[in-house]
């Protein structure tokens, strides 16, 4: 056969590609991501990690992630354990994000649960910034193909992300516990006018009425409860909410609907953050029960009455569909969109 009756060259060449999932952790939740690890099957990638004396974060893989779909698991929070703050966490995970990028992986994705700073999510005042979207900015800055999260702030922050943003719940995690405690007279109670859909999703899950409370900012960090819309009286109350951080709103809300004539009172929300004066606080509240999940780490002296709940195995079936180009939202039947 001469070159003119030669076979014309293919337009692609083909390579049978194994896909590689990697998972690595910072230090902001390891626990997390030891138990996200178990329930994948995947042992967590060897990485160097460490503060030098300076104050600046480092951090390096000790295999190769050349061509591996390298999935981070770092909320961006504090961990007294590890001994790192907010704005560490947030450092760290965009050194790693960038020591993947710069390690050639195929592609990069932040499992971020707690999104830190996402309540700075407008301006409310003038010349103040948006951090939750300069957040987005520096993250995609350093290379993340895309982040998975959970019960963001507000789901408009989505918005601030060019890349893909996968947002889970934590919903049907919090209702199936408190469908088997088997309270009765149940109230769902949300803490303010801006919470009234997720609280009313939540009292339908587990068939209880729905009250709002009338709040009111007078500064940051500070709440003050008017009074309540709706019944409580000779019930037991679950007050809902995305995050307690110091657990003064939710003091002022519990002591609002105890006023009111409520039974008992319960807690839930898919963050715990409790920073300052929390547990103080949930103890002069008399909670029943103040049940969270395990997005951040809890810190140090925790009272018994705090219930965590492991979101493991939620955030490793996203980590699976996104890793084998599945759908995410069908882990919830298509109801992950609750704002």
């Amino acid at each position: 056969m001469t070159v003119l009756q030669s076979e014309p060259a293919p337009t692609a060449l083909r390579l049978d590609y194994g896909k590689r999932l990697m998972l690595v952790a910072g230090r902001a939740n390891p626990e997390l991501a030891a138990r996200i690890s178990e329930k994948l099957g995947v042992q967590l990638g060897g990485m160097t990690l460490k503060t030098f004396a300076n104050g600046e974060v480092y951090c390096r893989y000790e295999e190769s992630v050349r061509g591996a779909d390298v999935f981070i698991v770092q909320p961006t929070c504090a961990n007294a354990y590890t001994d790192l703050g907010t704005n560490d966490a947030m450092m760290e995970l965009l050194a790693m994000v960038d020591a993947a990028v710069g390690g050639s992986a195929h592609r990069v994705i932040a499992v971020s649960p707690w999104y830190g700073y996402s309540r700075q999510d407008k301006k409310s005042a003038p010349r103040e910034p948006i951090s939750a979207r300069l957040v987005a900015r520096m993250l995609e800055a350093a290379g993340i193909d895309r982040i998975l999260t959970m019960d963001l702030h507000s789901g408009q922050i989505q918005g601030f992300f060019q890349k893909p943003c996968d947002h889970m719940t934590a919903l049907f995690m919090l209702t199936q516990y408190f469908g088997d405690l088997g309270l009765e007279d149940l109230v769902v109670v949300a803490p303010d006018a801006g919470r009234v859909k997720l609280n009313q999703k939540f009292a339908d899950k587990i068939g209880a009425d729905l009250a709002i409370l009338n709040k009111e900012r007078p500064a940051q960090q500070v709440a003050e409860i008017n009074y309540v819309i709706g019944d409580v009286a000779g019930k037991t109350a679950v007050l809902v909410d995305d995050i307690i951080d110091t657990a003064g709103t939710l003091k002022a809300a519990a002591e609002a609907v105890q006023d009111a004539g409520a039974r008992r009172v319960y807690a839930a929300a898919t963050h715990g953050i409790f920073s300052g004066d929390a547990w103080e606080n949930l103890a002069a509240a008399n909670f029943e029960q103040v049940v969270v999940t395990d997005t951040l780490p809890l810190p140090p002296r925790a009272p018994e009455f705090v219930r965590v709940l492991s979101c493991a195995e939620l955030l490793s079936n996203s980590i699976r569909q996104i890793f084998t180009d599945g759908s995410v939202s069908d882990v919830f039947g298509g109801e992950n969109q609750l704002f």
